[in-house]
C-alpha cells in the first residue's frame, strides 16, 4: 500500500513506519517536526516538513501521494498543556483531523485515527472501560480527541468511508523523549538510572494502563488490514498504580527508588484502564508485552544513549 503517517516523525509514528516498511509498504510522512525528528525515519521514507493545521500544504502532499491510508499520528498530546492552552489543542487535534479527512476524501484515502484510550473516558467510567461507555473526558484534550473521533463518525456517515478509531492506552517505550512532559515510564527510568528522585504527583494510587509501543504499532498493522468503520481500545486491561511502576523499574534496575512526592495536576484522571476483548475478536490483536519486559527495553535504550533509530519494536 502507499501511506501516508502524520506525526510519523514521532515516537509511535516512527515505530509504526519501520513496521510497514518492512512489509514492503510505501510511507510518505507529514511532520512539522515540533516534537518528531528525521533521524527517526528510515531514509526510504519520503519526509514532508507540514502541519495538519495547514489544509493547503497538506492538501498538496496528499493529492501528490494518493495514498491508499493515512495514518493520523500528529496532534498535542500532552494533558496539561491542553489545560493551558485548549485553543492551540483544538486547532491540533480537531481542526487537524478535519484536514485530514478532507485531504482523504478528496483522494480516497481510508483513515486510521490514532485517539486516545487515557483521556476519553471520564471519572465514573466502569474498570476497565470499554469502547460503548459514553466518554466524558476531563480535560480539553480528552474532549479534543472525542471530537475529532466524531468527525471521523460523521464522515463514514456522510461520505460512506470506512475510516477507523483506535484508542491507546498510556503508550511506552524507545524513542520515546525522557526529558519531555509527557511518557512516565523514560522520565521514570532516566531519573532512577541516575540516580535521582521521581516525582509522584499526588499521592501515587492513581491508575494507569501501559502498553507498549510494539503492540500498538500491531494494532495499527491490524487495523489497516480490516477495511471496516470501527472504534478499538488498544491497552491490556491492566491497572498499574504509579508507585507499582516505580517499584517494576527499581526491579528492573537494581536501583533504590525513593519517590519525591508533588500536588496532583489538573485535568488528570485517578483511575484508567481499557478493555480490549473487542480489538482481539474483529482484530486478532492483544497485548502481549508484559511491563518488566516493555521497562527492561525502555531501560536498554536509555543506557545505549537514547538513539533515534532504537531496535525494532515489534
Amino acid at each position: 500500500m502507499r501511506i501516508v503517517v502524520t506525526g510519523g516523525a514521532g515516537f509511535i509514528g516512527s515505530h509504526l513506519c519501520d513496521a510497514f516498511l518492512a512489509r514492503e509498504d510505501e510511507v510518505t510522512v507529514v511532520d512539522d517536526l515540533s516534537a518528531g525528528r528525521p533521524a527517526r525515519l528510515d531514509r526510504r521514507v519520503a519526509l514532508h516538513r507540514v502541519s495538519v493545521t495547514d489544509a493547503d500544504a497538506l492538501d498538496q502532499v496528499v493529492a501528490a501521494v494518493r495514498p491508499d491510508l493515512i495514518c493520523h499520528l500528529a496532534a498535542q498530546i500532552d494533558v496539561r498543556v491542553s489545560v493551558r492552552q485548549p485553543a492551540a489543542d483544538a486547532l491540533t487535534n480537531v481542526v487537524g483531523t478535519v484536514n485530514v479527512l478532507e485531504a482523504a476524501r478528496r483522494t480516497g484515502a481510508r483513515v486510521l485515527l490514532c485517539s486516545s484510550g487515557g483521556a476519553i473516558y471520564g471519572r465514573d467510567a466502569p474498570i476497565p472501560s470499554m469502547e460503548d461507555v459514553l466518554p466524558l473526558p476531563e480535560s480539553p484534550y480528552g474532549i479534543g480527541k472525542y471530537c475529532a473521533e466524531q468527525y471521523v463518525g460523521l464522515y463514514n456517515r456522510l461520505h460512506q468511508t470506512a475510516h477507523t478509531v483506535l484508542r491507546p492506552a498510556n503508550v511506552y517505550g524507545p524513542r520515546q523523549d525522557p526529558g519531555g512532559e509527557a511518557g512516565v515510564v523514560p522520565i521514570f527510568c532516566s531519573q532512577i538510572l541516575a540516580g535521582d528522585r521521581p516525582t509522584i504527583y499526588g499521592d501515587g494510587s492513581q491508575t494507569r494502563d501501559y502498553v507498549y509501543v510494539g503492540d500498538v504499532v500491531a494494532a495499527f498493522l491490524a487495523a489497516a488490514d480490516v477495511p471496516r468503520p470501527g472504534i478499538w481500545n488498544i491497552g491490556t486491561g491492566v491497572e498499574v498504580t504509579v508507585l507499582e511502576l516505580a517499584r517494576t523499574i527499581a526491579q528492573v534496575t537494581g536501583r533504590r527508588v525513593e519517590p519525591e512526592f508533588a500536588p496532583p495536576r489538573p485535568g488528570e484522571l485517578q483511575r484508567s484502564a481499557l478493555a480490549a476483548e473487542q480489538a482481539w475478536w474483529d482484530l486478532g490483536w492483544k497485548a502481549t508485552t508484559g511491563l518488566a519486559d516493555g521497562v527492561r527495553s525502555v531501560c536498554d535504550w536509555i543506557v545505549a544513549g537514547t538513539p533515534d533509530r532504537a531496535g525494532p519494536a515489534i
